[in-house]
């Protein structure tokens, strides 16, 4: 302090002597400090207020991922393998015998069995690419991109009911409440986007069995959950405002909204679901043109559509879900779930002819069509194309002409996104009913994914009711095969 102002400042408290102004003004500095203090914090905090961290920022993966999205083509209800892509000559041999006594009897469901004989496909198979990988006539044009895929014919799971294992499939767990993978995904990796969500769910038929648990976020924040595309030419549903409502009222509603939310949520910090409907205005707001572009099929040429199928009504729905997807991917969406036969059409304890040829036929074609546009537009060595169900389906016959489910060894295959082409990982046993060589567990699959995005299953944690969450639970290992 100069000899100038602390003349001025004496002579404004009227004090006498340098002492003086000291021991006056020594009690007032502390409160002077104080209130600075003060001041500086609550400016911190109104700054924390009105722009907190954001959870989609794009965070920094652990290497350098293979796969820059997923699309998960899930064939809900079970298709089987033994008909599809595990092709077993043994039990085309053994059709109408008893299962062997070496591979034991299994649980079976409670819907009952008839004789439990052995039961051979019916369909023609093939060898097919440059491969000769084998691919039955149900996947006749989905059989062509072989030479792009590895084939996991040994994977096994915990459930033996859709509801649990379709649940695990989606989450790890055969019970409900744990995040899904593309949630975890999204809080690995954060959004690639900011006018689009990073996790989306598309289904052809009814709803998939239990719903919203999987594509859930489970105990990580609401924010990283998966949004639901509807069926039919609205798949978001209110997405445009009505005509009367220009941009500058809707901008004025969505911040009056947005400052009403904030001032509630100032004293609930933990309340992530709040935070999530917050975020969602202004998503929705950002969405109404780049998702209504996104979903815009009416933009592809007809050889496009008709490449996917979209000229045949028994595969224009798939088809329709699987162009969405590429468009998705060109624009950053990161984790995509295609659902076939929603609802769990895959489900054949009996007639599996009728049932497998409709959904084989649904998601054949838009598949292969799939692959083959991803391919074309050098998207497909980014993109993870996984194919697969939540179990396959018993090789012994059930009600004369249906089969089982068979979590016990079955077929899932990955193309694309770094997935090595040409190769088969692992085996079932000479007729198809459990893993033998190489078994995979959901968990491994759900590792390998993540691991191809950049992320290794073990530091993708989040700390949950004290324990350290991580989206394989307790388990998993990296099926390095894959890409190797």
């Amino acid at each position: 302090m100069t000899d100038q102002t602390l003349s001025k400042l004496r002579h404004h408290w009227n004090v006498n002597s340098r002492r003086d102004f000291f021991t006056r003004a020594g009690s007032g500095l502390a409160g002077i400090a104080l209130s600075a203090m003060l001041a500086e914090d609550a400016a911190a905090a109104t700054a924390r207020r009105q722009a907190p961290p954001d959870p989609l920022a794009p965070k920094t993966p652990h290497h350098k991922p293979t796969a820059k999205s997923v699309i998960f083509c899930f064939m809900e209800g079970g298709p089987s393998h033994v008909d599809t892509f595990d092709y077993k000559p043994a039990l085309l041999k053994m059709d109408g015998q008893p299962i062997p006594d070496s591979i034991g009897k299994p649980k079976l469901t409670a819907q009952g069995t008839q004789n439990n004989t052995l039961m051979s496909p019916r369909r023609v198979w093939k060898q097919r690419g440059q491969s000769g990988m084998w691919v039955s006539d149900w996947y006749e044009n989905t059989g062509a991109f072989v030479d792009e895929m590895t084939v996991l014919r040994s994977c096994w799971a915990d459930g033996i009911n859709h509801v649990g294992s379709v649940c695990q499939m989606n989450t790890g767990s055969i019970l409900a409440g744990r995040p899904s993978l593309g949630a975890w995904s999204t809080y690995g990796l954060g959004s690639a986007n900011k006018n689009l969500p990073s996790f989306v769910v598309m289904s052809d038929d009814k709803d998939p069995l239990g719903g919203i648990n999987n594509w859930s976020s489970g105990f990580l924040p609401a924010v990283y959950q998966g949004t639901q595309f509807r069926r039919g030419d609205l798949p978001i549903l209110d997405l445009k405002p009505p005509a009367t409502i220009s941009d500058e009222q809707e901008r004025n509603q969505l911040g009056l909204l947005k400052s009403l939310n904030e001032l509630w949520s100032r004293d609930k910090t933990e309340d992530s679901e709040l935070d999530a409907r917050i975020r969602s205005y202004e998503m929705a707001y950002q969405m109404q043109s780049a998702a209504s572009d996104a979903v815009d099929l009416t933009k592809e040429t007809e050889a496009t559509k008709k490449m996917y199928g979209l000229d045949d009504p028994s595969t224009s729905v798939y088809g329709a879900n699987c162009l969405m997807a590429r468009r998705l991917v060109e624009r950053g969406v990161r984790f995509i779930e295609l659902y076939c036969g929603s609802g769990s059409g895959w489900d054949a304890h009996q007639h599996i002819e009728a049932n497998h040829t409709k959904w084989c036929r649904a998601s054949d074609k838009p598949i292969a069509g799939l692959l083959q546009d991803l391919k074309q537009r050098g998207l497909l060595q980014d993109t993870l194309v996984v194919w697969g169900g939540e179990f396959g389906r018993t090789p012994f016959n059930q009600q004369g002409d249906g089969r089982d489910h068979n979590p016990w060894g079955f077929t899932m295959w990955m193309a694309g996104g770094g997935a090595k082409g040409g190769q088969y990982v692992g085996t079932t046993d000479e007729i198809g009913m459990r893993a033998a060589e190489r078994p995979i567990h959901v968990h491994d699959v759900h590792a390998s994914i993540l691991w191809m995005m950049g992320l290794d299953h073990l530091k993708t944690t989040y700390m949950h009711n004290g324990r350290n969450e991580r989206p394989t639970v307790s388990a998993g290992e990296i099926v390095k095969e894959i890409w190797t």
